[in-house]
């Protein structure tokens, strides 16, 4: 699996891109933190507010135990 990430400093957000294919789909996993998903249902990739305070998470996603799509 190939990440790419995007950080834009001057907002804190950081972008983790999973799989190079359009989402068609986003849900809030949790505050300030936007999962996109595939049209199969597989993460895409993950939007991060404030990105700074959530070392951890980027670190889960990077090494691949990120969350799970959350039932709706």
């Amino acid at each position: 699996m190939s990440i790419r990430l995007s950080y834009d400093k001057s907002t804190d957000s950081l972008y983790i891109e999973l799989r190079s294919v359009p989402a068609k789909r986003t849900r809030e996993i949790e505050q300030d933190v936007v999962l996109d998903l595939g049209e199969d249902g597989q993460p895409v990739g993950y939007d991060l507010q404030h990105a700074s305070a959530k070392r951890d998470l980027i670190l889960s996603i990077i090494l691949g135990d990120e969350p799970k799509e959350v039932a709706e």
